[in-house]
């Protein structure tokens, strides 16, 4: 361990002006990445004695609200670490008083390199750190260890293809194995971790089924709808990646040519693609308009043009565009990478709707899929027949509200497994 983390230190050594290159050019679409470049090499303003929560982008921050609230409220501060604008951003607007208030900061996570994270732990001399989902970052993990803080997985999953690899490959195991524990998703994702020898692991289940749901975007969607749709069914597509618009947009020229055709609500993961994706449904030759041209800053309406699609090109807004839904479809699933979070149109009883690949969420898209409130849909197809109630009914409200009480509560018994920590440091 310590030579490859000597030539990783290397790597990352050599490879820095090509990463700073990276950081310019990505600032170019979004300025927030070339911004605050000493925090990415190891100078903060201090906050000692936080607690750390490494939230690399955006879902993972969403999935750690409800923790960080929980946080606040004990009374700790908290430093959260981004690698991504969008994570950031998020924590900064969720917990905008806290920050003013000197009660917690959004930082970037350093730079994969000894000295960065001296001066991390420096700063900040952290009680303990959480990891939310599985970010194995190997510098990171050992750092933590050798300046004595607790660093554990938190809110973690083991897909079953990075099972899979890892005992082909098993240099990532025994990073794994540097964390002080685990705090996992399911008892299957419990059995995964301690097969390849990590310890100290506790159920705690998904912290996603604690997320706050924002009132005033309920609030929004609810004038927004008639406006937008009329007496239509209405479809969402959420967090679309690139690779599977071909088999979205496809599915949603069938349903537009069909009987009570629907009002698609379609919404990029990325805001670099929110220009390109407009560009690929004007070449299919549909009619859609943008949030951004017909809603202002607070979603107070514009006159409305006639459309079928409206483009959800805006940030943090996802449970406005979910509101205005009756069934969701969730993207990522129609490519190798796997489907994304399927908990937040579950919050709001909307009946869910996956592709092929849910390696990524294997929980709790398995026990939804079983419990009939998300429906799997294996190809175009499948995809197709899901978009209509004729061909998914789809489930009555009590049994997603059922659902939801099952699974939730994972931030009390987060907190609870951390308890001991929080206590006696």
């Amino acid at each position: 361990m310590r030579l490859f983390l000597a030539l990783w230190s290397l790597l990352w050594t050599v490879a820095l002006p090509a990463i700073l290159l990276y950081l310019r050019r990505r600032g170019r679409k979004d300025p927030l990445y070339a911004q605050h470049l000493a925090e990415r090499f190891g100078r903060y303003a201090p906050l000692p004695g936080a607690v750390w929560v490494h939230a690399v982008s955006l879902g993972e921050m969403r999935s750690a609200v409800p923790l960080v609230r929980a946080l606040l409220d004990r009374g700790e501060t908290v430093v959260t670490t981004h690698f991504t604008p969008a994570g950031r951003r998020e924590a900064m607007r969720v917990f905008a008083p806290e920050i003013a208030a000197g009660r917690m900061a959004a930082v970037w996570v350093p730079l994969e390199l000894s000295w960065c994270f001296k001066g991390f732990f420096r700063a900040f001399r952290p009680k303990l750190g959480l990891v939310m989902e599985v970010e194995i970052w190997p510098r990171m993990v050992f750092a933590a260890r050798d300046n004595g803080v607790p660093l554990f997985m938190c809110n973690a999953g083991y897909p079953s293809k990075s099972l899979a690899r890892d005992r082909k490959f098993p240099l990532r195991p025994a990073v794994m194995r540097g964390f002080a524990g685990a705090l996992v998703k399911s008892r299957m994702q419990a059995g995964r971790f301690a097969a390849i020898g990590v310890r100290n692991i506790q159920v705690t289940g998904e912290l996603r089924f604690d997320q706050p749901v924002p009132p005033a975007l309920l609030a929004a969607a609810a004038p927004a709808r008639p406006l937008l749709a009329g007496a239509r069914p209405v479809i969402t597509f959420a967090s679309v990646v690139e690779g599977e618009d071909d088999t979205y947009l496809a599915a949603i020229e069938t349903a537009l040519k069909g009987p009570n055709p629907p009002f698609i609500v379609y919404v990029p993961r990325k805001p670099e693609r929110f220009d390109d994706t407009a560009r690929l449904i004007a070449d299919r030759g549909l009619r859609a308009t943008r949030r951004s041209q017909i809603f202002d800053e607070n979603l107070c309406p514009r006159p409305m043009p006639q459309a079928d699609i409206l483009i959800g090109d805006s940030l943090g807004e996802m449970y406005f565009y979910l509101a205005l839904a009756d069934r969701v479809v969730t993207g990522g699933g129609f490519t190798p990478h796997g489907a994304h979070n399927i908990i937040e149109p579950l919050a709001l009883c909307r009946p869910v709707i996956v592709g092929p690949a849910i390696h990524t969420i294997e929980y709790p898209a398995g026990e939804a899929i079983a419990a009939g409130v998300c429906f799997h849909a294996r190809g175009p197809e499948d995809l197709s027949r899901a978009l209509s109630p004729a061909g998914w009914p789809g489930p009555a409200e009590a049994e997603i509200r059922a659902f939801l009480a099952e699974h939730s509560g994972a931030t009390a018994r987060t907190m609870q497994a951390l308890e001991p920590l929080l206590t006696s440091r």
